[in-house]
């Protein structure tokens, strides 16, 4: 019941707020669609990543795996070899992941009615294309392969369209009209919203053990670090309505 409670909180977490609005239609700047960066191990690389006793997500460490081969021999018996593979950031434990609704500001649409004798309609136009950019919140080793860990963890906990990079293109519009009443000046804010991502990168030296035939992957020196970020959310757009007899 307890756990039941708990994924009906997170999913509520992750809800995205009327205020937010998909622009993927409406965008001038087609975003590419940032794909789970997941790579399907080999019968082989499974094997070797059951065999280690410090769990291995990196999947460029997957993948330099897959690319490996190991031929067998008639004449294993008794051989004994120890390849150093590198060290590598190997997994990442996620903590806490909070979206933020209003993660960046991207354009304000401003019109002035305290003149006018009836309200005046105002919707969402982008006055100039915007870079939203995310990234890591302090300097770590291997920080390529750590953000594509992150990003995983953060797509799978949100199922939100989540990319490091997203851009909203000059003159992209949304229909939702804001009525601006007389006497009043009128404040359109338009935010990208982004995602808090935050937990625990596991380093170490990675080792391909060969005795006879029996092959596995020992770690060594593991360490550990936290680690923060800030990803934005692709192709949704946060608004925010102001009505005010002054300006702001």
């Amino acid at each position: 019941m307890a756990d039941k409670d708990a994924a009906k909180k997170e999913a509520v977490k992750y809800q995205v707020p009327p205020s937010v609005r998909n622009i993927t239609k409406e965008n001038t700047y087609p975003n590419s669609t940032q794909d789970l960066p997941f790579l399907q191990p080999s019968d082989l690389t499974k094997k070797l990543i059951n065999s280690s006793k410090v769990k291995i997500e990196n999947p460029d460490l997957i993948r330099m795996l897959n690319e490996t081969s190991i031929n067998g021999t008639p004449f294993a018996i008794g051989y004994r070899a120890i390849v150093f593979l590198g060290q590598w950031p190997l997994n990442y434990e996620s903590s806490e992941t909070s979206p933020n609704w209003e993660y960046q500001k991207i354009n304000t649409n401003y019109f002035d009615n305290r003149g006018g004798n009836a309200p005046y309609q105002i919707k969402y136009v982008q006055e100039s294309q915007k870079i939203v950019r995310g990234g890591l919140t302090s300097k770590i080793p291997d920080a390529e392969e750590v953000k594509k860990m992150m990003l995983l963890k953060a797509m799978e906990k949100t199922h939100l369209p989540l990319a490091f990079e997203t851009i909203i293109g000059a003159g992209t519009k949304n229909d939702h009209i804001y009525n601006i009443p007389t006497n009043r000046l009128g404040y359109l804010y338009a935010y990208a919203p982004g995602v808090n991502e935050k937990g625990k990168v596991t380093y170490g030296e990675v080792y391909l053990m060969l005795k006879g035939n029996r092959k596995s992957i020992v770690i060594k020196n593991v360490t550990s670090q936290g680690i923060g970020a800030w990803i934005p959310v692709q192709d949704y757009v946060s608004f925010g309505f102001v009505a005010s007899d002054r300006p702001r």
